[in-house]
C-alpha cells in the first residue's frame, strides 16, 4: 500500500487501569507524527483519546478531531487541535471520521470503540470500502472480541472470512510496516451506496 496520509484511531475516552495502554497511545502518536500521518479521531481531551492526540501534536504532527456538540462537554474537546469539527450527532461523526481516513487503528476502549470497530468492519464486509483495519492487541485486550467472532462463525451466523476483514498486531511498531505491506484499496467509497 502507498504511504497513508491519515489514520483514524478508535480508542477509549478513559485511560483504563493499565499503564501500558497509556504508553502505547503515546508511542503511537509519536510514530504517526514522525511519519507525517494525520490523526483522525473523536476530538476528546480525555482518556486514551487525549493521550494520543497530545502525543501527535507534541511531536509536531497534525490532528483532526471530530466531535458531536452533545459530547463536547463530557469528552471535553481538545483545546489545541490542528482542526476541530463539531457535528450534530454520532452518525455524522463516524461518517466524517471514515471519509477523512486512509485506514483504521483500534486501541483499547469501551463500547463506543467497539461500536465504531464493528461498524467499520461491517461496512468492509458489505464491500462499501476496503480500507485497512488494524486491531492493536496489546496485553491481549482484543482476544475476547476475536473469540466472540469465532463463536459466531462456529454457529454459522457469519463465515470464517470475517476474520480476514481486519488485521491484528501486538505493538505500535508493527502498525506502519503492516499497512505498507497491504494491497492498495480498490473500492471508492464515494461510489458505494452509503
Amino acid at each position: 500500500m502507498k504511504k497513508i496520509k491519515s489514520l483514524c484511531v478508535y480508542c477509549g475516552s478513559r485511560p483504563g487501569n493499565n499503564e501500558n495502554f497509556r504508553l502505547l497511545a503515546k508511542k503511537m502518536g509519536e510514530i504517526m507524527s514522525k511519519n507525517q500521518i494525520e490523526l483522525i479521531y473523536g476530538g476528546g481531551n480525555v482518556g486514551l483519546m487525549g493521550i494520543i492526540a497530545t502525543s501527535v501534536m507534541d511531536n509536531g504532527g497534525q490532528v483532526h478531531g471530530i466531535i458531536p456538540g452533545h459530547l463536547d462537554k463530557t469528552e471535553i474537546a481538545h483545546p489545541n487541535l490542528t482542526k476541530l469539527t463539531i457535528v450534530e450527532n454520532m452518525h455524522q461523526r463516524k461518517r466524517l471520521m471514515f471519509d477523512h481516513s486512509d485506514a483504521f487503528l483500534v486501541l483499547p476502549g469501551s463500547i463506543g470503540t467497539l461500536d465504531e470497530t464493528i461498524e467499520v468492519i461491517t461496512w468492509k464486509q458489505l464491500k462499501l470500502h476496503d480500507k485497512p483495519i488494524i486491531l492493536l492487541n496489546s496485553e491481549n485486550y482484543w482476544n475476547p472480541f476475536m473469540e466472540l467472532l469465532r463463536n459466531i462463525i462456529n454457529y454459522e451466523f457469519t463465515m470464517k472470512e470475517t476474520l480476514d476483514l481486519f488485521n491484528v498486531v501486538n505493538s505500535p511498531d508493527e502498525v506502519l510496516p503492516l499497512l505498507e505491506s497491504l494491497p492498495e484499496p480498490k473500492i471508492d467509497p464515494k461510489n458505494t451506496l452509503f
